[in-house]
Formats: structure tokens, C-alpha cells, sequence
């Protein structure tokens, strides 16, 4: 019978279902750990075996190496992973990836799984509709999980039937006796379905769907597995390309690491696959070579087998893959001139907690970059080099166009990040945030006013007193130390924010500019210097008090103070 367009849209749409059940599965879990998920990763890293329980233990919850992967680039693109520790989790994440297949196996060939599925979705379709969170999020979960297993019901009906028909049959077999080269086409295009696809437990639940029905041998089973290892790198290589230099690195790392043991597995391919089937003959499993049903758990094995003994293998040469990947994607460096967000790029992972942890890293950027603007004003009020002023200046204009853009795109990550359901936690650290942009910029329009400020003065040749010059030199000491502990403040962990330092440098601050006002309406009355040379300074004390209140401001918002 021809295999007709209504078939072909039918498998696309059970491939559709499968998948979007695994991704409602996966966010689900996701969203359920929360804060909770980001704090096992950060603790279970500290060494690389405990890094590779940690991928193993997560993918198996979440039932996806791709957004365990995906996940790992997140936390290295915000900082929270170093290049080793992603490596390691990778590892257990193609360990944890087993899992699906194994599920598949004793789930989905056994008996018809819409039998329990749809009850699964009975459960948790009212959980959806709960004010709690958690229990929503849960609740996302069983319905993915429900999901996935029907789409896989209606995946093994809607494959096409190879034997059926006679090209595609004739195609396969024409394909399967060439050896080694038969195994390389097998590889080839089990990696290119996966990259399609974007999901290995995909490519992997139409690999044992073809050998449960006998379409394809256990050898090319296997072969289909191997280009699936090769495949699912893709997802977190395409996750990378907007992130920074380690989410790149992780990413590739992850690609080395499979394409590695897709190597020295094809050199031992035959004797592998001939081990596996003596030790299934052995407690009387069947063969996988000849028994379409123990071919299915003869793949699960062999998934399993491989991807374990890669990592078991690997695990000594983590130090060695990350001077490699390091040696692939050096670091530029700081281009301090050049704008660009090193946290936020598209949205790598779909997951609001962690979304909120690069934000922050991002707004800390922003912070130091704006402390680094406010440093040059002492240098320029004192340059006499008129190159070296202009050059300066310069700086100081480039620097306040970037704090513009910085606010901009910031302010709009958060805002798409609002959109979507958050906590109540995860609210009031999206307002808090963009309280503290805010005030960033406008510390930049600040200092950029200052640098306007002190041209004018050079123009009309309005010269400070060395008192003046003193005083001034006061107020930014003072203003440098206000900036240390509001970047101090940023870098703590939630709740951790104290406000006592930051009250005592604004209440100095204050004292000083009081000071110096005084002093300098008194120098006014004496004549010791001009009206003009008064005024220009008057500006400048102003508006260093100005900034005091602005980063003030932004230590309020690390404690939580005026964002409800």
C-alpha cells in the first residue's frame, strides 16, 4: 500500500505529540524544583563524580538530556557552572538519557499505555487550575508525561512500514551489507534525525519502533544510536550561539565528549554488539540479532553500556577537554569599548528562576561598568593634555550611550520574563531589578553631565582653587566606597543585603556636601573666587550628592525595600 501525504502528516503529528509531551514533561519538573533544582547543581558539583550523579539524577527526573544540557549552558553562561563542572553533569546527562529508552521498552511495547495515560491526565489536568505553583507545575508534569506516551502510541501506527514497502525496503537492505560503511550511513543518518527532530528520546523511540517491528537489524539499531549521540549536541550548540564564551565551551565540550566515544566505539562496534548478545543468550534474554523483542532491550543495553563506559573512560580527561575547548574558543578578552551583554542572550533556558540569576549577573555588569564611568570624572577634572581630555570625554559619551542600551535591553529580558507565570519571589525580584537599572542610568546621565560640566569650565577658562579641587576629590572617595558596597550588596545571595554600611556612606556623603555647600557660599561672599568658577562648582558637589542618592537607591532594591 502507498504510503500517502495523510500518512506522512500523521507521523509528523505523533512526532509532534511525543515531543510536546517530553517538553511539558521536562518544564514541568523544571518549574516544580525551581530555586530548589539551581541549588542541588550548585552543591552536587563540587567534584567531577558527584557532577556526573547530578546529570544522571536530573535527566532521569526530566526526561531529556537536551534540556539537562541545555540547562547546564544556562548556568555557565550565568556563572553559577565552571567549564569543568558542566562537563562532568554532561556525562551523567548521556548516562540519564537511558532512562527514556528503558521506559519506552518496558512501557511502551508492553501493553497499550493510553490505558493509564489517560487517567495520568485525568489527575493532573485539575492540578492546573491550583493558585499553588508547585502543584500546577506538577501538574504540567503528569499531563507531559501522559502526553509523551500517547504521541509514542500513535508514533509506532504512524512510522511507515519499511517491509511494506518495496523501495524503502530495498533501500535499507541495500544499505545494511557493506560493513563498516553500512554502520557510518546508519550513524550519519540517525544523526541527522536527531538533529531534525532537536530530541535523542525522539530519534531513539523511532530506532526501537523500527527494530520492534523488524524493519531494521540490531546492528543498525545500534549504529542509528550512535548518530543520535552525535545529533542531540546540536540543541545546546544552538542554545550557545547567544551566549558568552563558556556557554560556547560547555556546549562544545558536550559535542567533543560524544563524537569522542562515537569513535573509539565504532573501532570496537562488532565485538560490543557480539558481547551484548552472549551475555543476553546467557540469562536467557533472547538474541538481539535475531529476536525482534530482545532487540529492543538488547538497544536499551547497548545505549546504556556505551554510554556509561564513555564516561567512565572520559571522566579522567575532563582537565584535558577543557583545555581543548579553551584552546578551540579563546577568550577575547575585555573589549571594554564595545557593548555587549555577556549573561543575556535569547532565552537559554525556560525557566524563570534561572532567567533571574543571569539578569542579575547582567545588572552587577552594568554596576561595575558604571562605578568604572564615574571613576574617569577626578581623572578628567584634572588632565591637561588636551588629546588626553578629549580622549577622556570621549570615553565618558561612549560609556553613557552604552548604559542607555544596557537599560534597554535588561529592562526588556525582564519584562518578557514577567510575562510569563513567576512566583511571587520571582516578582519582586524582577521589580527590584528594574528599580536598580534605572538608577544605574541615571547615574550615567550623571556623570556624563559632570564631563559636559568640566568642558564648559576648561572653555571658559574657569579655574578651580586647590580647595576646590580637594573638596571634590573627597566627594568622589567618599562616592567610590558608596559604589563598592552597592556592587558588594549586588553580588549576595537573595536576603543576604544589609543596608547598615550603605546609611552610614549616605549619611557621610550628606555630611561632606553640607560641608562644602557652607564653605563654598561663605568663599562666595569673601570673593575668593568667581561667580562663574562658583557655579561650575556647584554643579559638580551636586550631582556627586545626586549620585549618593541613586546608588542608595539600588542598595534599597538588594534588600527588597520599596519593591512591593
Amino acid at each position: 500500500m502507498a504510503y500517502s501525504f495523510l500518512d506522512f502528516l500523521n507521523l509528523l503529528g505523533a512526532l509532534g505529540l511525543f515531543l510536546f509531551g517530553m517538553k511539558g514533561m521536562s518544564d514541568g519538573i523544571q518549574k516544580f524544583a525551581g530555586e530548589k533544582l539551581r541549588s542541588i547543581i550548585g552543591v552536587m558539583t563540587r567534584n567531577r563524580f558527584m557532577g556526573i550523579m547530578t546529570g544522571l539524577i536530573i535527566t532521569g527526573i526530566i526526561q531529556s538530556s537536551s534540556a539537562t544540557t541545555v540547562m547546564v549552558v544556562g548556568f555557565v553562561n550565568a556563572g553559577l557552572l565552571s567549564l569543568a563542572e558542566s562537563i562532568a553533569v554532561i556525562m551523567g546527562a548521556n548516562i540519564g538519557t537511558t532512562v527514556t529508552a528503558w521506559l519506552i521498552s518496558f512501557l511502551g511495547f508492553s501493553f497499550s499505555i493510553s490505558i493509564i495515560a489517560i487517567p495520568v491526565i485525568g489527575i493532573g489536568f485539575p492540578m492546573l487550575f491550583s493558585k499553588k505553583d508547585k502543584l500546577k507545575s506538577f501538574g504540567e508534569f503528569l499531563i507531559g508525561f501522559a502526553l509523551l506516551f500517547i504521541g509514542l502510541d500513535f508514533l509506532k501506527n504512524a512510522v511507515p512500514d519499511f517491509s511494506a514497502q518495496a523501495r524503502a525496503f530495498e533501500f535499507v537492505k541495500s544499505i545494511s551489507n557493506h560493513g563498516i560503511l553500512s554502520t557510518l550511513m546508519f550513524v550519519l543518518i540517525g544523526t541527522v534525525v536527531t538533529m531534525i527532530v532537536q530530541s535523542s528520546s525522539a530519534a531513539m523511540a523511532l530506532t526501537l519502533i523500527m527494530c520492534n517491528n523488524g524493519w531494521i537489524g540490531f546492528e543498525a539499531g545500534a549504529a542509528f544510536v550512535l548518530g543520535e549521540n552525535i545529533g542531540t549536541t546540536i540543541t545546546a550548540n544552538l542554545a550557545a550561539l547567544m551566549g558568552n564564551v563558556y556557554a560556547k565551551r560547555a556546549a562544545l565540550a558536550h559535542t567533543f565528549f560524544n563524537v569522542i566515544g562515537v569513535l573509539w566505539m565504532l573501532l570496537l562496534f562488532s565485538p560490543f554488539l557480539e558481547l551484548i548478545n552472549l551475555g543476553m543468550a546467557s540469562i536467557n534474554a533472547g538474541s538481539p540479532f535475531y529476536d525482534t523483542r530482545a532487540m529492543v532491550i538488547g538497544l536499551c543495553v547497548f545505549h546504556t553500556a556505551f554510554n556509561s563506559i564513555n564516561t567512565l573512560f572520559l571522566v579522567g580527561f575532563v582537565n584535558s577537554l577543557e583545555k581543548l575547548v579553551i584552546k578551540v574558543i579563546p577568550s577575547k578578552g575585555e573589549i571594554d569599548e564595545q557593548f555587549r551583554l555577556e549573561y543575556i542572550g535569547s532565552n537559554i533556558v525556560n525557566t524563570s528562576e534561572i532567567n533571574i540569576v543571569e539578569a542579575k549577573k547582567e545588572v552587577i555588569i552594568f554596576a561595575k561598568r558604571i562605578r568604572k564611568m564615574a571613576g574617569y570624572i577626578p581623572t578628567l577634572l584634572g588632565e591637561t593634555d588636551e588629546q588626553e581630555f578629549l580622549d577622556l570625554a570621549n570615553k565618558i559619551k561612549k560609556h553613557e550611550d552604552i548604559a542607555d542600551r544596557m537599560e534597554l535591553e535588561i529592562a526588556d529580558f525582564l519584562v518578557r520574563i514577567s510575562r510569563e507565570k513567576v512566583s511571587q519571589e520571582v516578582s519582586r525580584d524582577l521589580r527590584g531589578m528594574l528599580r536598580m537599572i534605572s538608577n544605574l542610568e541615571k547615574i550615567a546621565d550623571i556623570v556624563y553631565k559632570m564631563s559636559i560640566t568640566i568642558q564648559r569650565k576648561n572653555a571658559d577658562k574657569a579655574w578651580f582653587t586647590q580647595k576646590q579641587r580637594d573638596n571634590l576629590k573627597q566627594l568622589m572617595d567618599t562616592l567610590n566606597i558608596a559604589f563598592e558596597n552597592m556592587i558588594t550588596n549586588l553580588e549576595l545571595e537573595n536576603g543576604k543585603a544589609s543596608m547598615q554600611k550603605a546609611i552610614e556612606i549616605e549619611s557621610n556623603l550628606n555630611s561632606l556636601r553640607d560641608k562644602i555647600r557652607d564653605e563654598h557660599f561663605i568663599s562666595i561672599e569673601k570673593g575668593e573666587y568667581n561667580i562663574k568658577s562658583g557655579l561650575y562648582y556647584n554643579t559638580l558637589y551636586s550631582a556627586c550628592e545626586k549620585i549618593g542618592d541613586h546608588i542608595f537607591n539600588i542598595n534599597e532594591a538588594t534588600t527588597g525595600i520599596n519593591v512591593e
